[in-house]
């Protein structure tokens, strides 16, 4: 038995209680989570956004150790520190045949699977001491790379680094606008800087995340506002910005990244938005602007590919992962964190389990 945060329906209050975990399969691992961050697509799970089945186990962005192995397993052994993968590839379906493990039909549509009693975020469930994964859906962790920030490089960092890197394709001296500076929003920032974008503007509606914002890399914080398109021309040469990503999920947010970009640039979609929240475009703006619209699901990446560089970088002093962090919480601290994330307060809360 392990202790876990799991919510009975949507919009009810968190519990931490004790859940038994399923016996490992012949490919199957078990984990000792050090770490989870606390992502929107977690609370997604209960204010209706997604529909999960319930009792529901939260969380999916983590990093462990682990401390069982099934028979068969191959990729990883009893003491290897890891990252979890929630959506790990099936390397055989069209997708993956045609270099985009992001849409992969195995993962299409995993939003809760059943794990015994309960159901888990994702397939992960990671708000929980333990977790019980097939051995695809962990990541060898480098030494030297912290546990508990490396929890980020699950979800925020390959999500936010990968939407600049491999959806929107930055290159060096363009102009990057990041809407929205959560988690993934701020890493997005982080990506703009490695890939030597200017400027790099950050826009929020919360005026505490400037510090964040810059720490991150951003040249300059603007408040979101009516006039925002005009503000942004004015930073750019009057064009608008090369690139736009949209980190919220937001139909109004779409709409303003769309008319903050240049004529020709790119609006990269990051956040996950509900399906009853329509973005409408007329036939001729779309053909006036020529503006391309890109969709950044994970990063566009492959973990299995994307997370050991990252972890590289960190080893190499380029990349920061603790100006992500803002909380360090225990279990009991879920629905605050959530709280939080409903305000725009702070960055990254992180669950730390006592080791």
């Amino acid at each position: 038995m392990v202790n876990a945060a799991v919510v009975a329906g949507p919009d009810a209050a968190i519990e931490v209680r004790e859940i038994e975990l399923p016996a490992l399969g012949p490919r199957d691992v078990r984990v000792r989570v050090a770490a989870a961050g606390v992502c929107h697509s977690d609370l997604s799970m209960i204010n209706g956004t997604f529909s999960p089945q319930f009792p529901l186990v939260l969380g999916h962005e983590a990093a462990g150790t682990i401390t069982e192995v099934g028979p068969e397993v191959t990729r990883v052994s009893e003491g290897d520190r890891v990252v979890v993968n929630w959506a790990p590839a099936c390397r055989h379906c069209w997708f993956c045949l045609n270099s985009q493990p992001w849409l992969c039909t195995a993962v299409e549509g995993v939003v809760s699977p059943e794990r015994g009693s309960v159901h888990v975020t994702l397939g992960v469930g990671a708000f929980s001491e333990e977790v019980v994964l097939n051995e695809n859906g962990v990541v060898p962790l480098a030494d030297g790379v912290p546990l508990d920030v490396a929890a980020l490089l699950g979800c925020a960092v390959v999500t936010g680094i990968g939407a600049v890197r491999n959806t929107a394709s930055v290159r060096s001296g363009e102009s990057v606008l990041v809407m929205g500076l959560g988690g993934v929003g701020l890493s997005a920032i982080i990506g703009a800087r490695l890939a030597g974008a200017g400027p790099i503007i950050a826009v929020d509606v919360v005026p505490d995340k400037e510090k964040l914002a810059r720490d991150a890399g951003a040249t300059h914080f603007i408040l979101a506002h009516d006039k925002l398109a005009k503000e942004i021309r004015g930073l750019t040469g009057g064009r608008g910005a090369d690139h736009a990503l949209e980190c919220v999920g937001n139909s109004k947010t779409i709409r303003t990244a769309w008319q903050t970009t240049r004529r020709g640039g790119k609006v990269t979609i990051v956040g996950v938005g509900r399906r009853d929240d329509t973005v409408s475009f007329n036939a001729l703006e779309l053909y006036h602007f020529a503006r391309s619209i890109g969709v950044s699901v994970y990063g566009s990446g492959d973990p299995d590919r994307d997370i050991p560089l990252l972890a590289t970088q960190i080893q190499l002093g380029w990349l920061d992962l603790e100006p992500l962090v803002s909380h360090r919480i225990g279990l009991d601290g879920v629905a605050d964190a959530f709280e939080r994330m409903k305000t725009g307060t702070g960055a990254r809360s992180l669950v730390v389990f006592t080791p």
